[in-house]
């Protein structure tokens, strides 16, 4: 079958001031879907398309698309393209007009002609039954890179693993085809661990960790070593499936290939648990790690505690809840009790989470989810108890609990922790107020928030 060559034209003149100018970063509008933040203009654009109901009207739809991309720096273009190619794309019924919005920029005299833009597009083109668009832009980058074979398998990586993640099964199984057959034709070391990578993440991406089980196997059985990126990524394939003996199994088979179970591995059979409600065998996994000296990790806290129910309904309900570690376990059922025991005995995520000085001691609780800010929460509350009763304690001037301000939380500027922390306070009748000039802190004087604990907490 020939397939046809889609032939885009790339002006090669250049307005040299536009180039050197430096332009302020544009503000974001954060994506709930958690794709690409966009950018106002972009945000206004988008909204233009639904208001006039272009994506229904090719003709309005191109002139609207025209325009924005003549008015528009490279950022800005970029950033609305790169929101619709996104798999978390918040605007699905925009979709259609990736393609034309594409085109339009690639004939633009700033763009720089860019395989990673494609490989993103291919597989939206497929859902959307444009397959003869997609064929003709994949001949136009092996066209481009059939010489740069480094070059092409990264193209063809990025394929497979944006075809993945858009669940996009004709692309994908395409995908495959053309990265199985450059990996096994080059006698390169590169192409072939770099190929490999990609085929058993996809698969395991795709629901298919049996088959990418196989192609890890394969590449023994071709002399590439596999690493420990490849045996995660079967061990949590599985995991997520359900599929917990074949998990447990690649546990052991990491251990033969001379890879230690570490956190990152562990935090993934935790969260594949969790994801099945099975609780029970979080707990001997815990006591494992402690046993081995795994040390436990805020990711570790997030994927145990997100897992229980009873923990979930305090921190986001309406209520009040437990203000201290013993009060909670004994409310506790007892899988969940078993799990927090497990956790506060090891200080190392708090430890790592306070910095404790003369003149400041500091609560971070970033990259924390709701469930490990108020646990954490209430270990460090626990332990300024425990440290202030000691005369010899030097109080530090001041105490900041940092909660962020939503950046990052799936509404922008609703951050979930905040609202967590602040009931919390207000229930304990604590001294800690926002603080002015930062208000994703709490603030107070040491010496108020050690009287406080001590005579109020008693």
């Amino acid at each position: 079958m020939v397939i046809g060559i889609l032939t885009l034209t790339i002006p090669s003149s250049w307005n040299h001031h536009r180039r050197h100018c430096l332009r302020p970063t544009p503000p974001l509008i954060k994506c709930e879907s958690g794709g690409v933040p966009l950018t106002k203009q972009a945000h206004r654009f988008f909204s233009s398309l639904t208001s006039t109901a272009a994506v229904d009207d090719p003709a309005t739809a191109n002139r609207l698309i025209k325009k924005f991309v003549a008015s528009s720096p490279k950022s800005i273009a970029l950033n609305a393209l790169s929101h619709l190619l996104s798999p978390r794309n918040s605007h699905p019924h925009l979709s259609a007009i990736a393609f034309p919005l594409y085109t339009k920029i690639s004939e633009a005299s700033w763009y720089n002609w860019n395989p990673k833009l494609v490989a993103d597009l291919v597989p939206l083109l497929d859902i959307q039954g444009k397959h003869d668009e997609s064929q003709a832009l994949i001949s136009q980058v092996v066209s481009k890179l059939k010489f740069k074979e480094r070059d092409l398998v990264q193209f063809y990586c990025n394929l497979i693993e944006s075809c993945s993640k858009h669940e996009s099964k004709q692309g994908f199984n395409d995908a495959y085809g053309y990265l199985s057959e450059l990996v096994n034709n080059s006698s390169s070391m590169y192409v072939k661990k770099q190929g490999y990578k990609s085929m058993v993440s996809s698969l395991c991406e795709m629901g298919q960790p049996n088959e990418a089980e196989n192609v890890v196997e394969d590449m023994i059985k071709n002399g590439v070593k596999p690493s420990l990126f490849e045996l995660r990524f079967v061990l949590y394939g599985y995991g997520k499936m359900g599929f917990f003996e074949d998990m447990e199994r690649m546990v052991k088979k990491m251990e033969i290939e001379g890879f230690g179970v570490d956190t990152i591995s562990s935090n993934m059979i935790l969260s594949s648990y969790g994801d099945y409600n099975a609780l029970p065998k979080m707990v001997p996994w815990l006591q494992k790690m402690k046993a081995l000296e795994i040390p436990f990790s805020i990711r570790t806290y997030n994927c145990v505690l997100n897992s229980c129910p009873m923990i979930m309904s305090f921190v986001r309900g309406s209520g009040g809840f437990p203000v201290s570690v013993s009060e909670l376990v004994n409310v506790l059922d007892e899988d969940e009790a078993l799990l927090v025991k497990e956790l506060v005995e090891s200080s190392s995520v708090l430890d790592e989470a306070m910095e404790w000085d003369d003149l400041e001691l500091k609560l971070d609780l970033h990259g924390m989810h709701s469930g490990s800010a108020y646990l954490i929460m209430l270990q460090w509350i626990k332990e300024m108890k425990s440290r202030f009763r000691v005369e010899e304690c030097v109080v530090p001037a001041q105490i900041t609990v940092v909660c962020g301000t939503g950046k990052h939380s799936s509404v922008r500027g609703e951050s979930p922790v905040k609202t967590l922390i602040k009931a919390m306070m207000v229930q304990m009748k604590s001294p800690m107020r926002i603080d002015r000039k930062n208000i994703g802190c709490f603030i107070a004087k040491g010496q108020v928030v050690r009287n406080w604990l001590i005579q109020s907490l008693d």
